[in-house]
């Protein structure tokens, strides 16, 4: 018995050995790729590890498209093949769990390079982000229940302005996966890998990478889902804080919500809080629903000057009030300012929901995050002179 119980140990030890590592990646893991440009990723993967039999690559694109878009596409597929890959092609990420070929399959890490919707439009555009939301979601809802025990989301995105608006760790939460860690992405940890546009004329030239990371997560059924209002409340509340400490004159005008007849604010909030420069420009801002994109409404009538004044008392005067204190939990204080502008908004004009709110919200931190990248700008060239 013993002999027996010795002689697997050493089997067992010889399968460890044979393992092979390339960066977060195993020979001995059943691995998807999905949304693969020209395969030079599972193709890298590949000869790391000196086989592909444990790969299953998958493109959106039919290979008739893909060879056409990559001058590269056709050879690293012949590669693949002798390597031993699986090779599927017209997977669409948001619904790959009903592939025929991957209905009943599962495994240890399924890896999306760089999730893109496309390009229609500059990148901070919020249309455009949510478009790409919506595939990073879609993707989550799938690939969450097709993971092993143990297996792993991998997801590699830019983490710079404005890639990180599109909060994946959110979208992530909502379909019960537990973020793990995001460690910095490197090309030359995968030789011979390129990134690819893959789509326009231009699908087959590289796209500059900058700061990006592999964010990983977790199936875990009893992840606290966050709910969208509440993320849109946490990328607000540093809009709200730079938006009160910039002076008005160097910042765009703000998207107002419709018209504000009958707000809902507490007496307390009715004082003026804001300098007499901004009071001055006030009634020369429309708060036209058409300024948001993704609306194409007539405009309304303007708010009036006391409406204005007390919808952004509303959501600034807990911030200006508790920022710093050691005493007040600031973020809860944020939080309940940005409640009662939601009321405020609600309240306004009928037929509104909690999607118009949130599209404000991020138009507003949109503005900021624009205010910012122009102060950094500034702070460096002054830091140069």
């Amino acid at each position: 018995m013993a002999i027996g119980i010795e002689h697997d140990e050493v089997i067992i030890a010889e399968e460890e050995e044979r393992e092979i590592w390339a960066k977060h990646y195993c020979s001995s893991h059943q691995i998807l790729l999905v949304g693969e440009g020209d395969f030079s990723f599972s193709l890298s993967l590949a000869h790391s590890f000196g086989s592909a039999s444990n790969i299953l690559a998958s493109s959106l694109d039919p290979y008739d498209v893909l060879i056409k878009k990559y001058k590269q596409a056709k050879s690293n597929l012949e590669k693949l093949g002798l390597l031993g890959a699986s090779l599927l092609h017209r997977v669409d990420a948001t619904t790959m769990k009903l592939h025929t070929d991957l209905k009943m399959r599962k495994f240890d890490r399924i890896i999306f390079n760089f999730p893109h919707a496309g390009f229609r439009g500059k990148e901070d555009n919020i249309r455009l982000i949510k478009m790409h939301r919506r595939v990073v979601h879609g993707f989550f809802r799938n690939a969450s229940g097709m993971l092993r025990a143990n297996g792993e989301i991998h997801v590699n995105h830019k983490t710079t302005i404005p890639f990180n608006r599109w909060c994946i760790k959110e979208l992530a939460s909502q379909n019960s996966l537990a973020f793990i860690e995001c460690v910095d992405f490197k090309a030359e940890d995968y030789p011979g890998y390129n990134n690819k546009r893959g789509d326009g004329l231009k699908s087959d030239d590289p796209f500059p990478l900058g700061a990006c990371g592999t964010y990983k997560f977790r199936f875990s059924p009893h992840t606290e889902k966050m709910p969208k209002v509440l993320s849109s409340l946490d990328i607000a509340h540093i809009t709200f804080q730079n938006f009160v400490e910039t002076p008005f004159e160097t910042v765009r005008q703000p998207i107002l919500p419709y018209e504000l007849r009958q707000p809902i604010v507490p007496f307390e909030f009715r004082q003026p809080i804001f300098p007499s420069e901004f009071q001055q420009h006030q009634m020369n801002i429309s708060p036209y629903a058409n300024n948001i994109p993704g609306y194409v409404e007539s405009p309304p009538k303007i708010a009036s000057r006391d409406e204005f004044s007390w919808i952004f008392q509303g959501y600034f005067s807990h911030v200006r009030e508790t920022f710093g204190r050691h005493d007040c939990d600031v973020y809860n204080s944020v939080h309940e300012a940005l409640n009662l502008g939601f009321a405020t908004y609600m309240a306004g004009v009928p037929g509104r929901d909690l999607n118009g709110y949130i599209e404000l919200l991020e138009e507003l931190h949109h503005l900021t995050v624009s205010r910012l990248a122009r102060l950094q700008t500034m702070l460096v060239s002054d830091h140069h002179w």
